[in-house]
């Protein structure tokens, strides 16, 4: 078996656990994040959502229940954590747009509006009502838009299709990152003689170069360009989660990728290791310091058996309604389903709750009461919960 230590491990690769491990990073510390796949943040739209069930997020967060992780967030620590994001992705050449002092909308692929905070540089013209002039492209063979859903529901919208020679939303953003493809639809577009205000593309201008592929269609038509996020698998989130898993290597950082986690070496109050097997050869990874962020079910990192929920990596205590009828409501669409109370109680540290081990953290949607859905709480929330366990982490370590 081959051991290899650090100072730190992270286990999950969504925004909270990649925020948790660069920062760790950045402080000089040995860090690894150890991940058994893609992060559900490469389905999202990129959005950073901080409290999306009111415009103004800080006082959405007041109003939040009391028993909320968010009220373990200092503001001034969320408010630094997303101006280092921002800064990150900057330097990253993903640039975000928005302020903690108030929300904003973007259009979605069906038509309708998205609450959020911050968005991607290339979803900043996006309307903010539906009376805007706006211009569709879509491409042929696109099954992740229909502009038809969007033509029915913005009253002076028209659209205009191009046939990339493909037909995912992948290949398409490939075929943008060529020049020559790239000039040869500029000049199709010019030839459109567009007269609407704003143009709408589906979120495939690049896999990394989309704000410079905005830029450039912006400087040849004269017009505001802006994506729509497309249904999952977006590319957005997938250049989001590319730009912090990049930042984090930068930082020094390692990441395993495709290790499961497949047992836990306990020392008294102590978790001395994670150990993981990769192509029949068993490896343990040793550190001082764990931080959980696995994600709730979407991200595996809870499992619902029949009468129970059960946290996979560590068996940590998990809270959710004791009584399984309560688990769901009668209505599918219902955002007060109780199993969406379900995860992890932390102390104001972000240790666990009720938990013998006093060197392992926990954040992002893992937190018991977070109910992201219901509050719109995301990736701002990951990114915040990420940093203030990364940061306790590095004060017991001290």
């Amino acid at each position: 078996m081959s051991v290899i230590e650090y100072d730190v491990i992270v286990i999950g690769a969504g925004a909270a656990g990649l925020t948790a491990a660069a920062w760790l990073a950045q402080q000089g510390l040995r860090v690894a994040l150890v991940t058994a796949g893609e992060p559900t943040a490469c389905l999202s739209t990129g959005c950073i959502d901080v409290c999306s069930h009111d415009d103004e997020p800080l006082s959405g967060i007041a109003g939040l229940p009391d028993a909320h992780p968010f009220h373990r967030v200092f503001p001034e620590l969320l408010r630094q954590s997303l101006e280092d994001f921002r800064q990150i992705m900057a330097d990253m050449e993903l640039p975000y747009e928005g302020t903690l002092e108030k929300n904003r909308r973007v259009l979605s692929a069906i038509g309708t509006f998205k609450t959020t905070c911050l968005v991607p540089v290339t979803m900043q013209a996006s309307p903010q009502s539906d009376d805007e002039k706006i211009h569709l492209i879509t491409f042929t063979g696109l099954k992740d838009f229909y502009p038809g859903y969007l033509l029915s529901r913005l009253s002076n919208a028209s659209f205009s299709s191009y046939n990339a020679g493909v037909s995912t939303t992948m290949g398409i953003a490939a075929h943008f990152e060529d020049s020559v493809f790239l000039e040869t639809f500029l000049s199709w577009l010019e030839r459109q003689n567009i007269r609407e205000d704003k143009i709408a593309f589906p979120a495939v201008l690049g896999l990394e170069s989309a704000s410079s592929i905005l830029r450039q269609i912006e400087s040849r038509l004269k017009r505001s360009v802006f994506e729509i996020p497309t249904l999952p698998p977006s590319m957005p989130g997938r250049r989001l989660f590319n730009a912090m898993k990049d930042h984090l290597r930068r930082q020094g950082g390692s990441i395993y990728w495709n290790w499961p986690v497949a047992g836990v070496e306990k020392s008294g109050r102590r978790i001395e290791a994670v150990s993981t097997v990769t192509q029949g050869r068993p490896n343990s990874l040793n550190a001082r310091a764990f931080i959980l962020a696995t994600g709730a079910f979407v991200g595996g990192g809870l499992w619902a058996k029949r009468d129970r929920i059960v946290e996979k990596v560590f068996d940590l205590p998990v809270f959710a309604p004791e009584n399984r009828d309560d688990w769901f409501e009668q209505d599918y669409f219902s955002m007060n389903h109780g199993i969406g109370q379900a995860g992890i109680v932390v102390d104001d540290a972000f240790g666990p709750a009720d938990c013998p081990w006093n060197n392992v953290f926990i954040c992002g949607s893992i937190l018991a009461r977070t109910e992201a859905l219901k509050y719109g709480c995301g990736h701002g929330f990951a990114i915040a919960t990420g940093r203030a366990a990364a940061r306790s982490c590095l004060e017991r370590l001290k």
